[in-house]
């Protein structure tokens, strides 16, 4: 039964059609839609439009559901369209006509974006302790490789001496602003919809204030149109964190396919961890990076897909956002996927120490030559074309030698600098 039905039966094709993949992606919200219940009695009941026993036997029963969705037990009936309904089905046949009063000042749609806000608090809660372990995790390679120097590139040409210290630090501090995306991100998405009924409101004396409070929302989506119309742009925010975070995690997953290559011989990996070849022997494949890779590949497109689902809805509710499910659940449950085993697979990367000592490095080393001139009395210009003339007729034979002082350089990394950047705040479940 739908809680919207009434005596005409709706043809089964467009039910089919309508629900789509409701039913699968709805148990993840089972939980929160339950919470968010609980909070929608208790503030009836203070507002009395609900008598205490009535308030009562409610929270009780739904307390009951909550520990049967926590158990996984819970299904959702053939008959029954999506969780909400499932939910207040269940109350009213556990509590008869006290059940059919859970309803009462909220429509399904404030109901459904209440349930989405507490899941997606809930995911980017997980996403950022995720991130903050890959962090974690980058700065301690850092710090155990900063003395190892490596080939810099630009253009993908041969550039400027680097190191694995201040190669994986860099990562660090791309997802540290990453993380602080997802902090401000939750800062907007982090407010309370509930009581903003279908979006116009409603003629019940509700208070909104103490269901922002019990739900612990930052704060209260005020106009009732709006808090309606923040679905899809709450998944587009968090489309972008997802693909902000791929961004990042896709270079270094290219990075590390390219510097296995034979051709690099930067790094290797274990031989557990890596796959082979039906007819080569030889063969040791980085599939975990290449398929992370592909992975932050989809990600990127999210935003892009969300947006081409929202660029032309007018005010109020669309049916249109529910495609928005099959799109922001599965992204966040793959960003969360790559995120941990990014954070397995990072500690088992071996560094070759000696990667410098080929000649064909050699020119790496011409900026230290220059800037060494420089720093004897030379101008840069005439040091410049100096060094190029020893470069081009053969004469250059480079010491080698880096002192590297600057904040985020070499010798520098500015590790405790990276770290200290990171946001985090008390109040939010987002905190660290």
């Amino acid at each position: 039964m739908k809680i919207w039905q009434k005596d005409i039966t709706l043809d089964q094709r467009i039910e089919t059609f309508t629900i789509g993949h409701d039913k699968i992606f709805d148990l993840q919200l089972a939980k929160y839609d339950i919470i968010a219940s609980i909070a929608h009695v208790q503030m009836l009941q203070k507002v009395e439009l609900l008598t205490k026993e009535e308030g009562t036997a409610l929270v009780a029963a739904l307390r009951e559901l909550e520990e049967v969705v926590q158990n996984g037990n819970y299904v959702i009936s053939e008959n029954v369209e999506d969780i909400h309904s499932q939910v207040e089905n269940d109350l009213i046949k556990k509590l008869g006509d006290t059940g059919k009063k859970v309803h009462m000042g909220r429509s399904r749609n404030d109901q459904v974006l209440v349930a989405l806000k507490l899941y997606y608090r809930a995911e980017l809660d997980i996403i950022h302790k995720l991130l903050k372990k890959n962090i974690e995790t980058f700065i301690t390679m850092a710090k155990e490789h900063k003395s190892i120097l490596m080939p810099g590139y630009t253009h993908m040409q041969v550039g400027m001496v680097s190191s694995f210290g201040l190669w994986f630090s860099s990562f660090a501090e791309a997802l540290v602003d990453d993380a602080n995306l997802l902090f401000s991100k939750m800062e907007i998405i982090d407010q309370n919809p509930l009581g903003s009924s279908a979006g116009y409101g409603n003629s019940f004396p509700l208070d909104r204030q103490l269901t922002t409070t019990l739900l612990a929302f930052n704060s209260l989506h005020v106009n009732s149109i709006y808090a309606q119309t923040t679905r899809g742009k709450s998944e587009l925010w968090i489309g972008q964190i997802v693909a902000s975070i791929a961004i990042s995690i896709n270079r270094f997953a290219t990075d590390v396919c390219m510097f296995c290559n034979e051709n690099y011989k930067f790094i290797s990996l274990p031989d557990n961890v890596t796959t082979g070849s039906s007819i080569m022997p030889h063969k040791k494949n980085p599939d975990v990076f290449e398929l992370i890779r592909a992975k932050c590949n989809q990600l990127i497109t999210v935003p892009n897909q969300i947006t081409m689902i929202i660029s032309n809805l007018p005010s109020g509710y669309n049916r249109d956002v529910q495609s928005l499910k099959e799109i922001i659940f599965p992204a966040i449950a793959m960003i969360q996927d790559v995120l941990s085993i990014l954070n397995y697979i990072i500690p088992q990367i071996e560094v070759n120490k000696s990667i410098l000592d080929d000649p064909k490095y050699d020119y790496l080393f011409s900026v230290e030559e220059v800037n060494q001139k420089v720093l004897e009395g030379m101008p840069f210009r005439d040091a410049y074309l100096a060094v190029a003339k020893d470069i081009q007729y053969g004469n250059f034979k480079p010491s080698k030698e880096v002192s590297h002082t600057a904040i985020g350089s070499i010798g520098n990394l500015g590790l405790d600098r990276i770290l200290r950047k990171l946001n985090s705040d008390p109040h939010s479940e987002i905190g660290i």
